[in-house]
């Protein structure tokens, strides 16, 4: 099952993808929640609901996505973790070894976005980079999970571009200031269920391209920390919720790290691609006060 957050009317809502067009499912079943983490917070009978909600959908239903403005596909999520330095090579380009423990991070709910949404280039500086990550998002509350079952937490993944202030996130040991800048985390379009995809969103191609050139091309089956030993590690220490986004890391190939440097400017277009889950596309617009 897939499904897109979706502003309409002013209002917010989830839908299902259907070629050109969206499924609302409010009018669907308005008795379904209006909102991911809602749907996720009621549990698998709920997203069971959505997905016979989206089986027997009428013509009455559909609403182009060309009239929609794509949302974060969770606004307020619990906890947005972000995990650095996941693939060996992106570790290296930036002069360090990999880690043997996951680099951990935070990013607040206002610096998202959603897809087609302009990430933003603040005033106070011109190094804006891209980062293309897989996500995951949590369907079950887990604490002290084992490797085994670890998975089943996992309620389905989707597509996160972690653009990052370069300049200041070096201006502390912690990263944490690059990379809330407002506006710069887009995270979507589509939540692809878990069953959709092969365990662990192992072995899938991501990409990253610039008005159309390649500048990222890996595969998730390069992560240091896979999908299943992040969740141990994180239950460990703290409690996993419903709505709650793993960003699990990029790949080789971003901006700061090539000769010049290419960093990311009003204008540009920028595409991130994961196989088997869609594009995220952004525009970049330089910040208006």
């Amino acid at each position: 099952m897939r499904i897109v957050s979706f502003l309409q009317d002013g209002k917010q809502r989830i839908g299902c993808p259907k070629g050109d067009q969206i499924i609302n499912l409010s009018i669907a079943d308005p008795e379904l929640p209006t909102d991911l983490l809602s749907l996720l917070e009621a549990g698998p009978s709920a997203m069971e609901r959505a997905k016979q909600a989206a089986a027997n959908a009428g013509s009455d239903t559909l609403v182009a996505s060309a009239d929609i403005t794509y949302l974060p596909l969770i606004t307020r999520s619990p906890k947005v973790i972000c995990i650095g330095r996941n693939y060996a090579a992106h570790a290296k380009e930036g002069g360090v070894e990999p880690p043997t423990y996951p680099e951990i991070f935070y990013r607040g709910n206002t610096s998202l976005i959603g897809h087609n949404q302009p990430i933003l280039r603040p005033e106070c500086s011109d190094k804006l980079d891209y980062e293309a990550e897989l996500v995951a998002i949590i369907g079950k509350r887990a604490r002290h999970v084992s490797l085994e079952n670890a998975l089943d937490y996992v309620a389905g993944y989707s597509i996160f571009n972690d653009a990052t202030l370069r300049d200041y996130q070096r201006k502390s040991s912690q990263w944490t200031i690059g990379k809330n800048f407002d506006d710069t985390g887009a995270f979507g379009p589509e939540f692809v269920t878990a069953d959709e995809l092969p365990a662990g969103a192992h072995g899938l191609n991501i990409q990253t391209r610039l008005n159309g050139q390649v500048m990222q091309d890996a595969n998730t089956r390069d992560f240091i920390f896979p999908i299943d030993d992040l969740v141990v590690k994180l239950s460990e220490c703290m409690t996993l919720e419903p709505g709650d986004v793993i960003v699990t890391g990029t790949p080789a190939g971003v901006g700061y790290a090539r000769n010049p440097p290419v960093f990311m400017k009003a204008g540009d277009l920028c595409e991130v691609e994961i196989e088997g889950i869609g594009v995220l596309s952004n525009p970049v617009q330089d910040e208006a006060r």
